[in-house]
């Protein structure tokens, strides 16, 4: 194992200098609902390849994944009390484990309110507690694609769309903000419209491209940002439930166009099917609105210039940037994942350094006789 092989910088004369990375101990692993297997999995197998052993508190929204995937750990021979499977409410049995004097780390995937709860209940000493707990957070993100004047429209429509619409735009990394330069913004926003009306809504076993909200709660959200929308922009298609989908939590994919740098659709996280439009008078704009959030998780820029792409490197403030390329479907290995700012401690999960998060390093000084 890679652990094992490590290496202090220099050995002294005349000792035996070595480093070992050694588990972190008990971790709760809080994964979210709308990655139930692949976010749940990582962390999980993070920690247990770690030498750590995990309760496992899926969401309450999704935990039948996590129940079968512990049930396929045990037929697979992994011993008795390594992986806990122990469903719960988040504001009941999530905060207790969160802030037990036994808890020695917690990897949370969720939203940034419940995150930074978390990090706060885990940084208060209880009683008997001996450690400094670690957290590895992965929060929200408002995700931004900018699109230059000088880029592939027809690409970048199509990036737009499936990074906004695709499973209902329920993804951290989904693309919430199209910011177009205003010299092209008429013409992305009229194929845009075309494209986005193309997305068929209802049951995906039925092979429609996009299918219900989570649960009723949030679609009543996304219906209260899609109002505002109403009073603050220009509805450029949807804007409504999707009755004709049939009975469920459908939403029509929303555009909405002409919202204002600072306002509460350009600002907040909305985890639904909602995309605001932004228009911006020239690349230094764009970037400046991009990096105007609290978060800092995905983005991407559309252009054709290799200056605006280094320019784009230097200073566009996420911790996952896609270049020509929509800011969703991040590849374990090549994009390793994780964000800056409220997203997140840039945990950069499936890169190599994720699975020194879940240890603790321990050097020793041995004297040769």
């Amino acid at each position: 194992m890679r652990f094992a092989k490590a290496q202090t910088p220099i050995q002294l004369p005349g000792e035996h200098d070595t480093l070992h990375y050694i588990p972190l101990g008990v971790g709760a692993v809080i994964p979210p609902w709308n990655f139930p297997c692949a976010i749940m999995a990582g962390m999980t197998l993070a920690s247990i390849v770690s030498g750590n052993t995990v309760i496992l508190k899926p969401s309450s929204d999704s935990p039948t994944i996590a129940a079968k995937f512990v049930e396929l750990l045990e037929e697979c021979g992994m011993p008795e009390g390594v992986v806990n499977f122990c469903p719960g409410a988040g504001a009941s049995f999530g905060d207790a484990v969160v802030a037990h004097p036994q808890t020695r780390y917690i990897a949370f995937t969720g939203s940034r309110e419940v995150g930074l709860h978390i990090n706060k209940a885990a940084s208060t000493q209880a009683p008997g507690q001996i450690w400094i707990k670690r957290t590895i957070l992965e929060m929200g993100g408002k995700d931004a694609i900018i699109v230059d004047a000088d880029a592939d429209i027809d690409s970048a429509v199509e990036g737009v769309a499936q990074a906004a619409f695709g499973f209902q735009g329920q993804k951290c990394s989904a693309c919430s903000r199209a910011i177009v330069d205003e010299r092209v913004y008429d013409k992305f926003l009229q194929q845009l419209k075309a494209r986005v009306e193309q997305i068929k809504v209802g049951d995906p076993a039925e092979n429609a491209n996009m299918g219900a909200v989570i649960n009723e709660g949030s679609m009543k959200t996304i219906l209260g940002y899609i109002a505002q929308g109403k009073k603050d922009g220009r509805i450029i298609t949807g804007g409504e439930r999707a009755t004709q989908a049939g009975e469920g939590y459908f939403i029509q994919p929303t555009v909405i166009a002409d919202i204002q740098p600072k306002s509460k659709l350009e600002q907040e996280e909305i985890f639904g099917p909602v995309l605001a439009v932004i228009k911006a008078r020239g690349f230094d704009h764009a970037l400046e609105i991009a990096n105007d959030t609290e978060f800092g998780l995905t983005g991407a820029v559309y252009t054709n210039s290799r200056d605006k792409i280094d320019r784009a490197i230097r200073e566009f403030h996420v911790g996952n940037l896609y270049i020509n390329r929509k800011c969703t479907g991040a590849m374990v290995g090549a994009h390793p994942f994780g964000g800056f700012n409220m997203s997140g401690t840039d945990s950069k999960s499936g890169g190599p350094d994720y699975l020194y998060l879940f240890t603790q390093a321990k050097v020793v000084g041995e004297k040769i006789v």
